[in-house]
């Protein structure tokens, strides 16, 4: 079952779709997840869609929903800033603890890439969260745009353009516009991955909070609650060595997964049945669900 609703969050008004396993029983309280979509992405025709229908049919509750400024929710266009997506993240979990198909003390928090980071940094300040499944994430934004610029040309580029961003800001008060693969390239055979939803202009300040956002500061925070890092080896776009070093801060229990697999897309059609399969087994053993041995 999937129902499409609204929650809010620091006065906006965020689009969300509230996933509940067909097998529930009348008033029975299942173990949920927050799925939080990717870099301006969309709740939408999305990684973030796909996780959160894998995770009905693992046999919890699932909402999946846009950040402010994204996808069908309010705020500016674009105008994305990771603690605000932090705050977004913990008002879901506030309106997903009320729901009554809903364990509150059993609510996990997932995402992918961007996601992944918020997610991780989540439950790394929110003890409410019960375990975290990070795809794909990173630690340390100033280190992942390093690793996606690579070259000293590319790099030397990329911070130019931040640093006009700031200048123009200053000068103007008005935002400095790039294009998303300016400040996270992807290859043109992997952007079909996308959502048809994604915004593809952000303001020079989208960038310059990604830069200054850590997740490594906080993942040893979330032990003892489960954390699982998974991430496509040789990742093209988010380094595969972000989620190894969020896994070298965090506690126990934390698994890290590297998979062999399409870089960066491990839900994309052609691994799905393998890399689901996985991820099944991880929640199986540290954050089961009454449901999964009917999935």
């Amino acid at each position: 079952m999937q129902e499409k609703l609204t929650f809010m969050s620091d006065g906006l008004k965020l689009s969300a779709v509230l996933h509940v396993p067909d097998g529930r029983k009348a008033g029975q309280k299942l173990p949920a997840f927050i799925v939080c979509h990717g870099f301006v992405g969309s709740k939408d025709e999305s990684h973030a869609q796909i996780q959160a229908e894998m995770m009905e049919t693992f046999g919890y509750v699932a909402l999946r929903f846009d950040f402010r400024s994204c996808g069908e929710s309010e705020g500016e266009r674009a105008q994305v800033r990771c603690f605000d997506q932090v705050a977004d993240a913990k008002n879901a979990l506030t309106f997903l603890a009320g729901r009554e198909e809903v364990d509150p003390a059993r609510i996990g928090i997932t995402g992918h890439s961007f996601g992944a980071a918020v997610s991780v940094y989540t439950a790394g300040v929110d003890d409410r969260v019960a375990c975290c499944l990070s795809s794909c994430g990173w630690g340390d934004g100033e280190r992942k745009f390093r690793g996606q610029h690579p070259t000293t040309e590319s790099w030397d580029k990329f911070i130019g353009t931040l640093e006009k961003g700031r200048k123009h800001k200053q000068e103007t008060g008005e935002s400095l516009w790039m294009s998303r693969f300016d400040a996270v390239p992807i290859p043109e055979h992997l952007r079909k991955n996308l959502s048809p939803k994604a915004i593809m202009e952000i303001p020079v300040e989208t960038a310059w909070s990604m830069y200054n956002f850590r997740a490594d500061d906080v993942v040893g925070n979330i032990a003892p609650r489960p954390l699982l890092l998974f991430h496509t080896a040789n990742d093209i776009i988010t380094p595969t060595s972000e989620s190894i070093r969020m896994f070298e801060k965090a506690g126990h229990p934390t698994e890290l997964m590297l998979i062999d697999t399409t870089a960066h897309f491990p839900l994309a059609p052609g691994d799905a049945p393998r890399t689901k399969a996985m991820m099944k087994g991880w929640l199986d053993k540290f954050f089961p669900s009454p449901l999964s041995s009917a999935s």
